[in-house]
């Protein structure tokens, strides 16, 4: 009955470096789902309500990439819940990118010398355990699910969870 109290407004952080076409295009997307209709072809429809965190050219914390590196898909054909992606997955295969480090901590340090290093832009849905990297697809998709939670067409994934001897 009360369910919607504790529905909250999922915050949405885009690592942003404006040198690439992918980020500057992700960015200009989460900007236009918050102020204009969306799905866009849907004039009737509101805009989604986020909130939307720019952080320009800054790479993630090893903390913030081992969560981050939680909410990809793994690459892994055995689709174990438990394994998370690589690190090297957040690798750009930009000519001055040398080394390919094995760990969040690795990845976070030649990020911190190296901006081309990453994969831009990296779009995170803190709220709902979802992520993106260097792809505009994806961030549609994050869209996507925002939009489904809006409109009632999925659950939030909170409502699932047991709550106790009744539920």
């Amino acid at each position: 009955m009360f369910g919607a109290f504790k529905r909250s407004i999922p915050q949405i952080s885009i690592f942003h470096n404006a040198a690439s076409p992918s980020s500057t295009a992700s960015l200009s997307l989460l900007r236009a789902a918050l102020s204009a209709p969306y799905p866009p072809f849907k004039t009737s429809s509101p805009p989604l309500s986020f909130k939307l965190e720019v952080i320009e050219n800054t790479p993630p914390t090893a903390d913030q990439l081992r969560t981050i590196l939680s909410y990809l898909p793994s690459s892994s054909t055995s689709h174990a819940e438990h394994e998370t992606a690589s690190p090297v997955s957040l690798l750009s295969a930009h000519p001055t990118v040398h080394s390919r480090p094995t760990s969040p901590e690795g990845v976070a340090r030649l990020a911190a010398q190296n901006l081309h290093a990453l994969k831009w832009p990296i779009v995170v849905d803190w709220d709902h355990g979802r992520a993106t990297v260097g792809d505009v697809e994806g961030v549609k998709g994050i869209l996507e699910e925002i939009r489904k939670l809006r409109d009632g067409e999925a659950e939030d994934a909170e409502e699932h969870k047991p709550k106790g001897w009744f539920s």
